[in-house]
């Protein structure tokens, strides 16, 4: 089964799918390990691994390139944060062709306006495209999957932006009209009250995905006695941790002048060794090696 498949065949078995964000191979085989049902590909954790802004500034090659780096070593699905697709709608076809081409499951695309800011940006570039735009970029990218069970879905920013709930709702109902396979509705407030609201309002049958970045304490059981949730996404919570402690180490080599207090920090080389699929390597090896 291809991974766009399985992503479907999770979003029709399970309550809740849940996937988490990495921005390279390891950090995708840790996902699996920890056992999520999927990896995001996180435009934030990408642009943060070259040390440069998410701010549209990366080239699409280097995000599928990316993206392919962690589909290539999981066997479970990875769905793509796209930003606005890298451009207007021809931009959105092309970049479906790639990112299929690269074995994904699926694509986010968000209606803000090329260049973007990140959406938990203080005092970020919220500025949104008209939604006959926006709803051109779908189409677009509807048309170009050859997969049929390949996913697009439509991250709905108007709550990011400040445009209420009114606005939000007319938009993801255009979005769900235009033929995405579900609606990621977007919010940066600190409690989960304005998405409560709108998951409450919702009556299409299209289905709503959460990143619960800024109001984590909406629960997984709470999505799923919600009823309509069907994918939540932890978004960059591997990278904030691994910060947190390679800052840590490398002030304690510093503060220490050497390396010999930090074992207590470290995994041995030989868990990376296994990451890698050294074992199986070693396997091969004496089979093939004469």
């Amino acid at each position: 089964m291809n991974k766009a498949s399985q992503l479907r065949k999770l979003f029709a078995q399970k309550d809740l799918t849940v996937i988490v964000g990495a921005h390279n191979g390891l950090t995708a085989k840790l996902v699996e390990k920890a056992g999520f049902d999927g990896v995001w590909a996180s435009g934030l954790e990408v642009s943060a691994s070259y040390g440069i802004p998410d701010a549209s500034l990366i080239s699409m090659y280097q995000f599928v390139e990316a993206a392919r780096s962690m589909n290539e070593v999981v066997d479970i699905p990875v769905v793509v944060d796209c930003d606005t697709g890298y451009g207007n709608a021809m931009n959105v076809m092309y970049m479906v062709k790639r990112y299929e081409e690269a074995g994904m499951a699926g694509v986010v695309i968000e209606e803000k306006k090329f260049p973007k800011d990140n959406s938990l940006l203080e005092g970020g570039r919220q500025e949104l495209l008209r939604v006959e735009e926006f709803e051109g970029k779908i189409e677009a990218a509807k048309a170009a999957q050859k997969n049929p069970d390949f996913m697009v879905i439509a991250r709905v920013e108007a709550l990011i932006a400040g445009w209420g709930q009114e606005e939000a709702q007319m938009r993801a109902h255009r979005y769900a009209e235009a033929g995405v396979d579900a609606i990621l509705i977007h919010s940066k407030s600190k409690n989960p009250d304005e998405i409560v609201e709108f998951v409450n309002s919702w009556e299409l049958d299209v289905p709503l995905v959460l990143v619960p970045t800024n109001y984590p304490s909406l629960t997984e059981k709470d999505m799923k006695a919600l009823g309509k949730i069907k994918m939540a996404i932890y978004a960059n919570h591997g990278m904030r941790a691994a910060i947190r402690a390679v800052e840590e180490l490398f002030a304690r080599i510093r503060i220490d002048g050497g390396i010999h207090n930090i074992e207590n920090f470290l995994v041995p080389v030989s868990h990376i060794f296994e990451l890698q699929g050294v074992p199986k390597m070693k396997v091969y090896e004496k089979k093939f090696l004469r």
